[in-house]
């Protein structure tokens, strides 16, 4: 088994699930009955930065309320998929679309839904409150809950490993 910063330097694309890992498992209701996610400023940065970056920044997700693809492509992010049923059909389309090798794709996920793709990757992640069965196939469990920083965690974590962090002249503005 390679050494995980080993790992860390082969990722070229990035790929998230939405609930529990772009937001937190504790949602609240408008007063319509809408699920209002809660999401994390620097988790938002770490994306459009990595995107300025040249990294694949994707969203593969069975949810899709209102309002959240309008706030995934403010953050970059052009391949969004919403209210998938088969995660695996959303990766095979991204591996085609960017001739990528699956050894360079980080998959973070924290749920059931997200096993199977986890699975097909080279590098699967999860967030400190993942479920245990996510848990168990991780090559890094984040100490940083979903929502609240986890994204930031690992995507910093690969720039790092791959001398792309704290470029000082790639200015992005906040969400």
């Amino acid at each position: 088994m390679a050494f995980f910063k080993d790992e860390l330097k082969k990722i070229r694309a990035f790929i998230f699930d939405v609930d529990g890992v772009l937001s937190r498992h504790e949602m609240n209701l408008s007063p319509e009955g809408e699920l209002i996610r809660t999401s994390c400023a620097k988790d938002g940065y770490a994306i459009m930065y990595s995107g300025r970056k040249g990294y694949i920044i994707s969203v593969i997700s069975g949810g899709g309320a209102p309002g959240l693809r309008e706030r995934l492509e403010k953050l970059g992010i052009k391949d969004i998929y919403l209210k998938v049923a088969n995660k695996l059909e959303a990766l095979d389309e991204i591996i085609q679309k960017y001739a990528l090798k699956r050894e360079e794709i980080m998959y973070m996920g924290d749920d059931i839904p997200d096993y199977n793709v986890m699975t097909q990757v080279g590098l699967p992640v999860c967030p400190a409150d993942a479920c245990e069965e996510i848990k168990s196939i991780s090559r890094y469990i984040s100490d940083v809950k979903g929502g609240m920083g986890c994204v930031r965690d690992v995507i910093s974590q690969v720039l790092k490993a791959r001398g792309d962090w704290m470029d000082t002249g790639c200015y992005v503005r906040s969400m």
